[in-house]
């Protein structure tokens, strides 16, 4: 089941920007709860676990879907972290987001499961989709002449942040090569994702 609660709580018990955009949180960066600033080391496994929640979380799935990825990227050959990470990466709703269409990833599943996106020209409404080099998607004309998408437009940073294996164009984008490991967020540590689920 997907989180729905607080964002901020979110974001703090894994001391990453998992949730939303803003880093006001870490105005308040402690743990949550009663005792959340009690101090103590953690074992291996809580900073394996703490990786993949985070992660998990950052792209908006549940631990079936997560675990699902993991087993695709264990098949494939290469460097199981990589090629975890490229699928992540290649889901339809973080392409969405990362083309500067979305604020946020939750945002960009909506639009999708709400029938506002085509892929290869034909609707799509299934977020979790992996999508291939040459694939395209684009936005319908409902939601690109709408308020919300001339918030999202206002967002100058993020319309300038577009990744080089991206082609962004008026309504939407394409997948134009693989992303590499200097193109997705230096903060995850993928390696920890690896050795928990080889436990």
């Amino acid at each position: 089941m997907r989180y729905t609660g607080p964002k901020w709580k979110v974001n703090r018990r894994e001391n990453f920007t998992v949730l939303g955009s803003t880093e006001k949180w870490r105005k308040h960066a402690s743990l949550p709860g009663q005792f959340g600033t009690l101090k103590k080391k953690p074992t291996e496994y809580s900073l394996q676990l703490r990786e993949k929640q985070k992660v998990k979380r950052l792209y908006g799935m549940t631990e079936n879907q997560f675990k699902r990825f993991f087993r695709i990227a264990l098949q494939k050959s290469g460097n199981t972290g990589l090629t975890l990470l490229q699928l992540l990466e290649l889901r339809i709703d973080n392409v969405l987001y990362k083309l500067g269409f979305a604020l946020t990833r939750s945002q960009s599943r909506q639009f999708i499961t709400h029938g506002l996106v085509t892929l290869n020209g034909k609707k799509h409404n299934v977020p979790s989709t992996i999508l291939k080099i040459g694939d395209a998607i684009e936005l319908k004309d409902k939601i690109m002449n709408s308020q919300t998408m001339l918030l999202i437009k206002s967002d100058k940073i993020k319309q300038s942040i577009i990744p080089k294996w991206l082609k962004q164009f008026e309504k939407g984008g394409s997948v134009v090569s693989l992303p590499q490991r200097e193109d997705i967020d230096p903060g995850i540590n993928e390696r920890l994702i690896i050795e928990l689920y080889s436990r």
